[in-house]
C-alpha cells in the first residue's frame, strides 16, 4: 500500500500540466519604430559645416560690444523649430542689445534675454523640445529653458568646453564656427559687472554690416578759473 501511494505522488509530482497557449503577440510595429528612429538617425548630419561662405541663409552673426563678430552654424536637420525661432528674432532685431547675463567660466555664457535677468524671453509661445544625438561639445550652441522641457524661447548659451550631461537635456542646434576665441572673452559673472553685449544679431544671407561699439568720447576738460587767469596772464 505504502508503495502504492508512493508511486502515486511521484507521478502527481512528476505530471505537467499542458501549456498555455501562446499570446500573438506582435513586435512588428516596435520594430517598426525603432528602425524608423534609427533610419532619422543616420539622416542627421554629425559633421559641421565650417565653411562660412557656404548656406548662409543658416548662419547666425553676434556683433559684440568687444568689437569682435561671432559666426554660428545653425543646423535645422538637428532642430528645425529651434532654428526657425532664432533666425526670426535676429531678423526682427530681438537679440540686439541683450547681455551675456550668465557666463560660468569652464562651463557656459548664456544670453537672448532683453532684461538680463534670466527670467525674460519673446512675446512668441514657447518651443517644444527638439532633443537630438549631438553632443554638447566646445563651441555648442544650444536653446537654455526653465524646468519645463518645452519651455525655450528666445533664451542660447554657448558651451566654453564640452559638457555632455546635458546632452537630450537640452537642444541643441548650432556650433561656432568662427571666432570662438571671442566668445571666450566674453566677461564672466552672474550677471557680469560690465556684460559683454549683442550690439547686432543677424543672418550672414541678408549681408548685414558689422555693427562696431560707439568709441568712448573723453570727457571735455572743465574750464576753471585759474586757467582763465592764467591765459590772461600771458
Amino acid at each position: 500500500m505504502f508503495r502504492k501511494f508512493a508511486l502515486t505522488a511521484l507521478a502527481a509530482t512528476l505530471s505537467v500540466s499542458a501549456p498555455a497557449a501562446a499570446q500573438d503577440v506582435s513586435l512588428s510595429p516596435a520594430v517598426e519604430r525603432t528602425e524608423a528612429v534609427n533610419e532619422a538617425v543616420r539622416n542627421v548630419p554629425v559633421a559641421v559645416n565650417f565653411d562660412a561662405t557656404q548656406d548662409k541663409e543658416n548662419i547666425l552673426l553676434l556683433d559684440l560690444s568687444s568689437g569682435e563678430r561671432v559666426a554660428i552654424r545653425l543646423v535645422p536637420e538637428w532642430a528645425p523649430s529651434h532654428v526657425e525661432r532664432v533666425k526670426l528674432l535676429a531678423r526682427e532685431g530681438f537679440y540686439n542689445g541683450n547681455p551675456f547675463h550668465r557666463v560660468i567660466d569652464g562651463f557656459m555664457a548664456q544670453t537672448g534675454d532683453p532684461t538680463g535677468t534670466g527670467q525674460g524671453g519673446s512675446n512668441l509661445p514657447d518651443i517644444e523640445a527638439e532633443f537630438n544625438h549631438l553632443p554638447h561639445v566646445r563651441g555648442t550652441v544650444s536653446m537654455a529653458r526653465a524646468n519645463d522641457e518645452n519651455s525655450a524661447n528666445s533664451q542660447f548659451f554657448i558651451v566654453f568646453y564640452p559638457r555632455f550631461a546635458l546632452d537630450r537635456r537640452y537642444t541643441n542646434f548650432g556650433r561656432v564656427i568662427s571666432n570662438m576665441a571671442a566668445v571666450d572673452a566674453i566677461a564672466r559673472g552672474e550677471p557680469p559687472s560690465n556684460p559683454t553685449r549683442i550690439l547686432q544679431a543677424s543672418i550672414a544671407a541678408d549681408n548685414v554690416a558689422q555693427k562696431m561699439p560707439q568709441a568712448v568720447s573723453a570727457e571735455p576738460e572743465r574750464i576753471t578759473l585759474d586757467m582763465l587767469n592764467e591765459a590772461v596772464s600771458e
